[in-house]
């Protein structure tokens, strides 16, 4: 940045200043992004000297291993260099021998650009992983908690976005909880499934490395097996071009960009329920609602969730153009695009959680909202049940449906057109047809007899020993020394 010029004279991405957490950020910074790149240059080196490649020295190992992390000079001696060189990766090397001169003539002996690039891109999105998925786990946490405490409470169900058969609060819940636990179960995939690109040369066909070790193909396998261990990867890829293929990208991003459209889902049902005041985000004493409108509780934190969930769907698209476009062994315009997709993914589902994990730790539920919500449908919902007991007294049950038809049109016209409470169960009660039941009816407005199986559902989804307590048991130790995560702004 020029001599006086501040930061806020510059754009700046509202991802790393505003949403995401300070682990995120710095994981995608250029300082940890080229450091790996000297890490992996590190590695190279020993794993060489170590197959016997007498040009790499031990003074030349100890002083890369004594400038791993970039410092402000290094990258002011790369930025120079780039700007001759027009390479970055050969504008580094430059910098890292300026300071390791020992190594000066061995960094990057026998690779490609791809060896450090796409090997770190490899590294950043295992480590991007792993800070992802116990956040991801400790939202699911939250829901669980959330889901048995209300597993009881009814409320209505809505199909077609009307209401429906009652369920209860925590039964949407377990809901959202098992879309997220898919989440995690297809990010834990990729992750485990992930791989090293390792050592290959320049079109995958390791033929440089076949040079330096005078034929040995051997320790062109060894040199790969121990690059792997040392970065902790559990093989490399079987096929590589001058790259890995960028379907690996593509199969990482439809993995953590399906938290998106599961977040979008969330976010998007608690703000019909805020708008319907039944249950709402945390509300802090002294948050602003509307600049205008001094009473309002808007669901900012689910409408930020939501927004970001949008971008970070969008994603995939990109990722399968990116494949696709790729001509033959590799083209350069999967370079400039990646340098932007891979980190924005990360970094957008990195700030969906800490948002999720906000509003899930801290819902606020109004029941007695929920039942007289409940209670101006439930007259409807009973109906099912006045059709099968009339049958069970020896009525038709067509006769029976075409009455409650009748009635029920009448009663949704006082309540549309008039303004007026529904009135179903009175103009049952006044029609002879129904007599035989009219003593029941007073005992069937019960609204806890219309939610099914819900709190079961829920107690063995989401209680003690249940699915979801399984399946983020291995996240229980960071989980429960994490505190809810407080968005940015």
């Amino acid at each position: 940045m020029p001599a006086g010029e501040s930061k806020f004279d510059a754009y700046q991405t509202s991802l790393t200043g505003r949403y995401c957490s300070p682990e995120m950020s710095s994981l995608f910074s250029q300082r940890s992004r080229h450091s790996t790149w000297r890490k992996l240059w590190l590695l190279l080196a020993e794993s060489e000297k170590e197959l016997g490649i007498e040009a790499v020295t031990q003074e030349a190992l100890d002083q890369m291993q004594a400038h791993l992390i970039l410092t402000d000079d290094d990258f002011e001696v790369a930025r120079v260099e780039e700007k001759k060189r027009r390479h970055d990766v050969m504008a580094h090397v430059h910098a890292f021998g300026a300071v390791a001169p020992a190594a000066a003539g061995i960094i990057h002996y026998g690779a490609t650009s791809c060896y450090v690039t796409d090997n770190a891109e490899l590294i950043l999105m295992r480590d991007a992983m792993d800070l992802l998925l116990p956040k991801l786990a400790k939202v699911i946490s939250n829901l669980a908690k959330f889901a048995v405490e209300w597993k009881a409470t009814p409320t209505l169900a809505y199909t077609h976005l009307q209401p429906a058969q009652l369920i209860t609060v925590g039964k949407r819940a377990a809901q959202w909880a098992q879309d997220l636990m898919f989440d995690l179960e297809s990010i834990e995939h990729v992750r485990s499934e992930l791989k090293f690109r390792g050592a290959q040369g320049t079109t995958g066909t390791q033929a440089s490395f076949l040079e330096i070790f005078d034929g040995d193909a051997a320790k062109c396998d060894a040199l790969n097996d121990l690059l792997c261990k040392k970065a902790g990867f559990p093989a490399c890829y079987d096929v590589s071009t001058q790259t890995y293929t960028r379907k690996v990208d593509l199969m990482v991003a439809n993995a953590v960009t399906g938290l998106g459209a599961s977040a979008q889902k969330i976010a998007g049902d608690i703000r019909h329920l805020a708008a319907w005041k039944e249950v709402e985000e945390p509300f802090e004493k002294d948050q602003i609602g509307s600049s205008a409108m001094a009473f309002k509780r808007n669901p900012m934190r689910s409408e930020r969730i939501y927004s970001l969930a949008r971008e970070l769907m969008s994603k995939p698209a990109s990722f399968a153009n990116t494949l696709s476009d790729q001509w033959m062994e590799r083209t350069l315009d999967d370079s400039a695009i990646r340098r932007m997709d891979i980190p924005e993914m990360f970094l957008l589902a990195d700030a969906i959680l800490i948002g999720l994990d906000n509003v899930t730790d801290g819902l606020v539920v109004y029941p007695k909202r929920i039942d007289f919500r409940v209670q101006e449908e439930l007259p409807f919902m009973i109906t099912e049940t006045i059709i099968m007991r009339l049958v069970a007294r020896g009525e038709s049950r067509q006769e029976a449906h075409e009455q409650i038809r009748v009635l029920s049109h009448q009663a949704g016209h006082e309540v549309k057109h008039e303004g007026r409470p529904n009135d179903m169960v009175a103009r049952i009660k006044a029609t002879e047809f129904f007599k035989p039941i009219w003593g029941e009816i007073d005992d069937m407005l019960k609204s806890e007899l219309y939610t099914g199986r819900s709190a079961d559902i829920v107690e063995r989804f989401c209680g003690a020993g249940g699915t979801l307590e399984q399946k983020i048991k291995p996240y229980k130790a960071i989980i429960d020394k994490t505190t809810t995560a407080e968005l940015s702004v």
